[in-house]
């Protein structure tokens, strides 16, 4: 049992018999010989290989690898299971978020529209015969004339940006 999760160990560990002898201070025969089963390594050096291995003595001498493996691999679900549902959470606050400033946006250019409509704004019936209006209006014409061309565009691209970011059930 010893030598198969000796073995096993430093294979999951990616080492070779030759860093591992590195490590612990033996020549790679010492580890061979562990591996094959024709010796065994002393209690101080059992502590030793355990650290190496960041694993307790019991499982070096006979506790079963594979079910740890099995342990390992369900924390390791659990893990990104967790990290999932917080990107999960993440992505809907976002997407709630776009949504309600989406929202916010149709609001605010709706409310604008209303206000340029009941204040009889001189973009509707602009008259440049009034040299009044002519020089003071021309810049407030100008982004009237801007507001009305784009506005639409935005809200149609908004209406369908809170279509698509709706919680969908």
């Amino acid at each position: 049992m010893l030598k198969e999760n000796i073995k096993s160990m430093r294979k999951s560990k990616g080492l070779s018999q030759e860093e591992l002898a590195i490590k612990l201070n033996v020549v790679r025969q010492t580890i061979s010989k562990w591996e094959q089963g024709l010796s065994v390594p002393d209690s101080e050096m059992l502590v030793s290989i355990s650290e190496v291995f960041e694993t307790p003595v019991s499982t070096l001498l006979g506790e079963n690898i594979s079910e740890t493996k099995v342990d390992d691999m369900k924390a390791i679900s659990e893990k990104l299971e967790i990290i999932n549902l917080q990107l999960s959470k993440k992505n809907n606050a976002r997407r709630k978020m776009i949504h309600w400033m989406l929202i916010s946006l149709c609001a605010i250019i709706i409310i604008l529209l209303i206000s340029l409509y009941l204040l009889n704004s001189p973009y509707f019936n602009w008259n440049y015969n009034n040299p009044e209006n002519a020089v003071l209006g021309v810049a407030f014409h100008s982004f009237e004339w801007l507001f009305v061309r784009i506005t639409p565009i935005i809200l149609i691209v908004s209406i369908i940006g809170i279509a698509l970011t709706r919680k969908k059930v």
